[in-house]
């Protein structure tokens, strides 16, 4: 749970800079707006973590400079002028983009490989135009124009991407547009009879809720990058949100979908369920742009509840806390949110708490002291989020059936307080990630998902990898995980680890990362739960789909894109 200083003024204008045609982005360097960071001068246990986790000394160190946009070599753009002009008559010359920070901001996601290679500069094939289709028609004006010049479409949303979605192939000869999809915006119908929304795909999670709020409803999906990811980005990615324990990941809440192809627009009416062959919505989910572009989709809203609760439990250890989500995945309670950090986790969430004062303070050294004395070791001590939503009656019922299960488990109930801290910091941990950026360090993510026979061997198993990854390396790093959707039949394990870089961040990264993704795999998950497959994760595709799997995704992108111009060597590297 971080806590953020404010933008100001001289930061709004500097957030102009990453504003065009009305559709505003992050800053080209990082993460989220400009003048929006993570301070650690009021949390007095941070620094003191942060040394002994990594051994870094912030008081020692100075963070870098914000890089300087005009000190990059950006590639001009290889757009010729019948290409400019195709892209002119498709949105409108004064939507067709193609200047140095316009192309910049719209070549990579938001993953720390990112972030390394854009803060160095390394720029070896950027967008050569980015266009702003304001409707559907326009959107296939473009991907026909595209294909009949031969050039490369790559479709954009938020840019929160972290698994290398985004980027052009740096090999790429044609010319590449990156089509903004922020001007496609709005809700456009809600079905209150049937809980259906017609929404444009363009839209940012906060226009997003804010548009069902008004009417009475929400989505109920927040994926972490729920403040600059879009609806569209949640399809390609087959993304998942905090609630989907009770909502569903975006595959369940996603029913219909019109996608801009080659030669026409694909439509996908919305109905509950269905016996039509092989299922054409399902080869959209996470397709990242391969197939077209999503220009709208139908998806599941549900009334906004009566109630809203996020409560905090204690779990002696590991073992007790993820126990205990699977005995309330077992069961009928079905609450929103069932997260639980590992004794690593619950370490760094306390230190980035501010100091208690007065009765809090007493109140919390009471507490640790009590639990001592019932022989729970506060370094193993897991703190969980469990929240509930509907009628208050309904809350009620489900708080008691949950709370008899963390009292079987030998959990203890904190209340409320931690919850509503938590729910006010959630969208604001990727800051936490440049503030350490800034400082030399990699601070990164990688999820699965794993049957929960396998859970607690998944986890000590990746732990275990990384700690020889940082041993290869010669580095001090650190590693914490925390279970983040519950399903029947299992989790989604959600990995945070860090380290000091040296002079060669990338390969550095590589060698922990590679380590974990592997274990993974070795120990019966998949390569990613949410994020999606990019260039990233494709390298374990083939252990978890089989080669004639593989075999199929070709045969299908083969097919659908012959030439090769719809975002190429994604997912799979043909």
């Amino acid at each position: 749970m971080t806590d953020l200083v404010t933008p100001t003024d001289a930061d709004r204008e500097d957030a102009a800079a990453v504003r065009d045609q009305g559709v505003a982005h992050m800053k080209w360097w990082g993460w989220g707006v400009p003048g929006v960071a993570f301070h650690f001068e009021d949390k007095p246990a941070f620094a003191p973590f942060v040394l002994k986790a990594v051994g870094l000394d912030l008081h020692a160190s100075s963070p870098l400079e914000q890089p300087d946009f005009a000190a990059l070599d950006v590639p001009a753009s290889i757009a010729d002028a019948p290409l400019r002009e195709a892209m002119g008559a498709a949105v409108g010359a004064d939507r067709v983009a193609d200047d140095d920070l316009d192309r910049v901001v719209h070549t990579y996601g938001k993953s720390i490989r990112d972030l390394i290679k854009v803060r160095a500069g390394r720029l070896p094939r950027v967008p050569d135009l980015v266009v702003y289709p304001a409707d559907e028609a326009a959107v296939q004006a473009v991907v026909d124009a595209v294909v009949a010049h031969d050039a490369v479409l790559i479709p954009f949303g938020g840019g929160s991407n972290i698994a290398g979605s985004l980027e052009p192939m740096p090999g790429e000869s044609r010319p590449v547009v990156s089509v903004d999809l922020g001007l496609l915006d709005r809700v456009l119908d809600v079905d209150e009879g049937s809980g259906l929304a017609r929404v444009q795909a363009g839209v940012l999670g906060p226009s997003l809720e804010a548009q069902l709020n008004a009417r009475g409803w929400t989505i109920g999906h927040f994926p972490d990058s729920f403040t600059h990811s879009s609806l569209g980005g949640w399809i390609a990615t087959r993304s998942s949100g905090m609630q989907s324990d009770k909502y569903g990941d975006i595959a369940d809440i996603a029913r219909g979908m019109r996608v801009a192809r080659p030669g026409g627009l694909l439509d996908l009416r919305a109905t509950p369920s269905a016996s039509t062959g092989p299922s054409v919505r399902e080869m959209i989910l996470g397709s990242e742009g391969r197939l077209g572009v999503i220009t709208e989709a139908v998806v599941q809203v549900h009334r906004v509840p009566a109630k809203r609760s996020i409560h905090a439990y204690f779990f002696p250890n590991w073992r007790a806390g993820t126990k205990a989500m699977r005995q309330i995945a077992a069961s009928d309670v079905h609450p929103a949110i069932t997260r639980v950090s590992d004794g690593r986790e619950t370490g760094f969430s306390l230190s980035t708490s501010k100091e208690s004062k007065g009765f809090g303070a007493f109140a919390q050294k009471a507490l640790f002291a009590f639990l001592q004395r019932r022989g729970w070791n506060l370094d193993e001590m897991c703190l969980s989020f469990i929240g509930y939503e509907g009628e208050p009656a309904h809350v009620a019922k489900q708080r008691r059936a949950v709370e008899r299960i963390v009292k079987r488990n030998g959990g203890i109930s904190v209340g409320t307080g931690p919850g509503v801290l938590y729910d006010q910091k959630k969208f604001d941990t990727p800051y936490l990630r440049d503030f350490l950026l800034d400082r030399g360090t990699a601070g990164d993510v990688s999820e699965t998902s794993v049957p929960w026979t396998g859970l607690d061997r998944m986890h000590d198993g990746v732990i275990a990898a990384a700690e020889a990854a940082y041993e290869s390396l010669g580095r001090k790093g650190w590693i914490m995980s925390h279970l983040s959707h519950s399903y029947h039949s299992g989790a989604c394990l959600y990995f945070t680890f860090a380290f000091v870089m040296g002079d060669d961040p990338e390969a550095e990264y590589d060698v922990v990362k590679q380590a974990i993704q592997q274990a993974f795999i070795d120990l019966g998950g998949v390569p990613s739960h949410h994020h999606g497959i990019g260039v990233e994760h494709a390298p374990w595709l083939p252990d978890v789909l089989s080669e004639p799997g593989i075999d199929v995704l070709e045969g299908l992108f083969a097919a659908t894109d012959p030439g090769r111009n719809l975002n190429p060597a994604k997912i799979t590297a043909n």
